[in-house]
């Protein structure tokens, strides 16, 4: 696999996203069969694993630590703080909370520094940034612990272009990290050019779509806890508006001789070279899947096509909630 650059280092051209083994659509999978996605990604040539803080609370840093610790020096790995699971009640149980408190944040790294196993994380992302806190100040938390050697780089997620030149101005960003796909071009209003401007690489995260570019899915099968059930795309009155945009993509996808995921992975190689890719997935077949997008070539037709098919304009319903699209701070159509 081809490599592409993200700061200081060089990653292979499309990343794995570590989520969705611990969390967010439906319980997690087994240690074996998550240990089998990871370890499969590393032989195919993923240099670049991304977790997170939030991710089953500390359990998906814990599973990268422990299946990928002795293979440390094969790859570049990210991870996130600013949004946690805390006891908030006392009870025992854990609820998400965003916090970019510098105390937090550093917190925050030491206890995700010891549940993957490294002395030091390649990159570290503010998964959110905290309105109640200046970016400034989240930002020079996050630049004192690079200068004590526990990360070696600064990222930011779902950041508006403003927010992003304000960081970049205490200490450079490496990359930002928000939702990018087909369906989802929020970043083509202002972000993926500051990116370009600032030398920030911008990862792009469920860059199928959760699953809608893949194929048709069952939304009475989603499970209880999977986090699409609150997102108003995935409402059936809009799902069933959406639908009909899947069969021409499908269409497109049997032109360009590879999967609908393919497709969709393919477009965002072919918009940029500053663009990484991590889809997540639970599926070692799904991976082979996705990573064999790297060989899928576009003609400027097939992508032009694509622009006219699926875009902000055609897509029905918000990507996130009235709460979810409060919390975050990325620019909006």
């Amino acid at each position: 696999m081809k490599n592409r650059k993200l700061g200081p280092f060089q990653v292979s051209e499309i990343g794995l996203g570590c989520m969705n083994l611990s969390h967010a659509y439906g319980a997690p999978v087994s240690f074996e069969q998550a240990e089998r996605v990871l370890l499969t990604a590393l032989d195919q040539g993923v240099t670049f694993f991304d977790t997170a803080a939030l991710y089953g609370f500390g359990t998906n840093e814990t599973l990268v630590g422990q299946v990928l610790k002795k293979h440390r020096q094969k790859f570049t790995l990210a991870s996130k703080c600013g949004m946690t699971g805390v006891d908030v009640k006392g009870d025992g149980k854990l609820v998400r909370v965003i916090d970019g408190r510098p105390e937090t944040i550093r917190s925050t790294c030491e206890a995700a520094l010891k549940r993957l196993q490294t002395d030091v994380i390649d990159l570290y992302y503010l998964h959110r940034w905290d309105k109640k806190v200046p970016i400034e100040d989240s930002v020079g938390a996050l630049s004192d612990l690079v200068r004590q050697g526990k990360i070696q780089t600064i990222g930011l997620s779902e950041v508006s272009a403003a927010t992003l030149r304000k960081a970049h101005a205490v200490h450079p960003i490496t990359a930002v990290q928000t939702e990018y796909s087909l369906w989802t071009r929020n970043p083509e209003i202002a972000v993926l050019k500051a990116c370009q401007e600032l030398g920030t690489t911008f990862v792009a995260f469920s860059p199928v779509a959760r699953g809608f570019l893949c194929g048709e899915l069952n939304l009475q099968a989603f499970d209880a806890k999977d986090i699409r059930k609150s997102m108003p795309r995935f409402e059936p009155e809009n799902y069933a508006a959406n639908l009909k945009l899947l069969a021409p993509f499908e269409q497109l996808a049997k032109e360009a001789g590879c999967s609908p995921a393919q497709l969709a992975l393919a477009w965002l190689l072919h918009k940029d070279p500053n663009i990484i890719p991590i889809p997540g997935t639970t599926s070692v077949e799904h991976l082979m899947d996705d990573l064999a997008s790297v060989n899928v070539k576009l003609s400027p037709e097939l992508i032009q096509q694509l622009d006219q098919l699926i875009n902000e304009k055609t897509v029905v319903g918000n990507r996130y909630n009235d709460l979810a699209n409060s919390e975050v701070d990325t620019e909006f159509f």
